[in-house]
């Protein structure tokens, strides 16, 4: 390398410097998700400058640990520290970012992927070298943040931005329609829905026995009678789905980590009124790497496509389409599906995704 006349010193010493400070920033997103999880955040956004016994007292957590994880947020620009004092404080500017007061604001949440990423990453390497995938089962905690995740993206803005999308749509479930959200997940979005229009009826269905169990679980807590949830395999969809059953079908970023994705597609075609409307979220992305680039969290999603979207398809002898499959070939699988029409649409507070309406 010294050799080559054409190596740029200083290149390669602004690289080195990069793959430090992403080994810093790395290390800070772990750090950021144990904040999120103990409650760290939430309890300093209410605190001035305080000790770290004062932290840990305020948050019911031990102090040494606590101390050790302050290291890592004031080193990482997270959090001030006064030396005089010993004292620290999450400025009212960072906290916006990063407690559950922030809401759909809140980075923190997705920082818990670094950790359920890191889990799998022995099974990955195995992936890369003997090809396969990783089954949903070897994921734990995932849906549980996922659950996090949509609570923020979805559930805080179904009733002002994300229902409006479909014309009439508001109006028809307060009469009483029937719904079905295909791979549903831990159904938190549909069984807000089915507390919200209690005249209408609503069916979920997941591949995860253990988050089928837990929407049942919420559900049941609530005291809701208009909503069911079924562990379905969704491979044959196209030959099982009920035909013309449905008013209104969805998707939250779920068709893309499907093992037969055009199956499921074409499944939710049968199931769907001749009038019915199919509403689909899924991951921001062009098919074209070279406007990916551009992408703000790019880099993020092709991690967790490698990681999870795309391994789990694999796992189900499947496609691996991966998260960033893209508007593009998004459309091009829909219309192979039947349908005749595919609105994109984009809300002004979420660049992660695409929210298409489509119509037979």
């Amino acid at each position: 390398m010294k050799d080559n006349q054409n190596f740029d010193t200083s290149k390669a010493e602004n690289f080195a410097g990069l793959l430090i400070d992403t080994l810093n920033k790395s290390s800070l997103s772990l750090m950021i998700s144990v904040g999120h999880r103990s409650g760290l955040f939430d309890a300093m956004a209410e605190m001035d400058f305080a000790t770290s016994a004062e932290i840990a007292d305020k948050a019911a957590l031990n102090e040494r640990y606590v101390r050790e994880w302050l290291g890592a947020m004031v080193t990482g620009g997270v959090i001030n520290y006064a030396p005089e004092s010993k004292s620290y404080h999450l400025p009212a500017e960072h906290s916006a970012y990063l407690t559950r007061k922030a809401g759909a604001d809140n980075i923190a949440v997705f920082a818990q992927y670094t950790a359920v990423m890191g889990e799998v990453e022995d099974d990955i390497v195995n992936c890369f070298k003997n090809g396969g995938g990783v089954p949903y089962s070897k994921f734990h905690r995932f849906h549980e943040v996922m659950a996090e995740d949509s609570g923020q993206s979805v559930l805080s803005s179904l009733e002002s931005h994300i229902l409006p999308l479909v014309p009439d749509l508001i109006s028809k479930l307060k009469s009483g329609i029937k719904i079905l959200d295909v791979g549903c997940g831990s159904g938190r979005i549909i069984n807000k829905l089915a507390a919200l229009f209690p005249k209408s009826q609503f069916t979920g269905m997941d591949l995860s026995a253990e988050a089928i169990a837990t929407a049942n679980a919420a559900a049941a807590a609530a005291g809701l009678k208009n909503v069911e949830f079924i562990i379905k395999d969704l491979s044959d969809f196209h030959q099982t789905a009920p035909a013309e059953k449905y008013d209104f079908i969805t998707t939250f970023d779920a068709i893309h980590d499907q093992g037969k994705p055009l199956n499921v597609l074409k499944g939710i075609y049968r199931a769907l009124k001749a009038d019915g409307t199919y509403l689909m979220q899924d991951i921001s992305g062009t098919s074209h790497l070279e406007e990916d680039i551009k992408h703000p969290i790019g880099t993020f999603l092709y991690t967790i496509s490698c990681m999870h979207c795309m391994t789990v398809s694999l796992a189900q002898d499947g496609e691996g389409l991966g998260a960033m499959w893209g508007e593009e070939k998004t459309r091009e699988y829909l219309l192979n599906a039947g349908f005749g029409s595919v609105q994109t649409n984009k809300l002004a507070h979420d660049f992660q995704n695409n929210w298409y309406v489509v119509t037979k």
